[in-house]
């Protein structure tokens, strides 16, 4: 290979990666939440339920990075009017449709092959939830994202997809409490997302993402309100809950309230100031809000740990 060959190379091989959108991965932490809060359930060595989860994680996030290659595929004329978005690898194009197309196909196939990693009594039920994740995906990029509330519902029921993937792929089911706090969580990052775009782009909001023409500013503000308090609220209720079952000891996870709190108004409060569009971004980029994050999630590292720590 030549050095020209290989400069010709390099530039595409980060964009491919640009475009499987690796910061996107993050968001298969929700696979993993089924069978952490899960553990005291299981007779198993926790390490091998974690293992088992880890691996369906990796599955959900190839297939989703192959599932956001068809999306840029399919709006990449939207994208190409977007401030933030016209930047990405197809709309700018130095990716063609062609390569993407074959990118996303490349994607998926790892995805459904690293289900056979998993366990072989899990494994099929581990690979319908990939494939219903799929079909929910492609629905909502031809269809349900151009349906106001539908659009979210749509997003929404991605992560509890996602939660009962990561469960199901080590041998339980998720419990209510889970499946409600997540589809609130998932409901308040997309109104989150719909008005922190308002905020950025204005009026021109409804060229980039239509449905945001039957949204009015007033609407989402009131929308991510009460999908953040609807969250707080039944998290607040599981961890009553967990109290409960020890009524002789403090309830160590309610101090995860208070950062769990925290981050939710701040992510409202940069959302509403423009500060963001995005809470994925805003997760990825503000200190402050990072800092909450890993607040909670190690005090909840610490209460599970306690509740296993005397199992192999």
């Amino acid at each position: 290979m030549t050095l020209d060959e290989s400069n010709d190379i390099r530039p595409l091989t980060v964009e491919l990666l640009r475009l499987a959108r690796p910061k996107q991965w993050a968001k298969s932490v929700f696979v993993l939440i089924g069978p952490a809060y899960g553990l005291t359930d299981l007779e198993r060595p926790w390490l091998d339920v974690m293992l088992e989860a880890l691996i369906a994680a990796v599955a959900f996030s190839l297939l989703s990075s192959g599932l956001y290659v068809f999306n840029d595929i399919i709006d990449v004329d939207r994208d190409r009017a977007h401030p933030r978005k016209r930047r990405r690898p197809i709309a700018s194009g130095v990716v063609s449709t062609t390569t993407a197309w074959i990118f996303a196909g490349i994607l998926i196939a790892l995805a459904a092959a690293t289900t056979l990693l998993l366990d072989p009594q899990y494994r099929l039920p581990a690979a319908a939830l990939l494939a219903t994740y799929a079909l929910n995906v492609v629905l909502y990029t031809l269809l349900i994202k151009r349906v106001i509330i539908a659009d979210v519902i749509g997003l929404s029921l991605g992560f509890v997809i996602r939660v009962i993937g990561g469960c199901v792929a080590v041998g339980i089911w998720p419990s209510t409490w889970l499946l409600n706090c997540t589809f609130f969580i998932a409901m308040f990052l997309a109104f989150g997302k719909r008005l922190g775009e308002r905020a950025t782009m204005g009026e021109h909001v409804a060229s980039v993402r239509p449905v945001q023409a039957a949204y009015t500013t007033d609407l989402l503000r009131m929308t991510v309100v009460v999908t953040a308090v609807a969250a707080l609220v039944t998290y607040s209720a599981y961890v009553q809950a967990r109290g409960e079952q020890s009524p002789t000891s403090f309830n160590l996870l309610w101090l995860t309230v208070l950062p769990a709190t925290y981050g939710l108004l701040r992510c409202i409060v940069l959302l509403e100031n423009g500060a963001y569009d995005d809470p994925t971004e805003l997760a990825a980029g503000d200190r402050p809000f990072q800092a909450g994050l890993a607040l909670f999630g190690a005090i909840t590292l610490l209460v599970l740990w306690k509740s296993v720590s005397g199992r192999p």
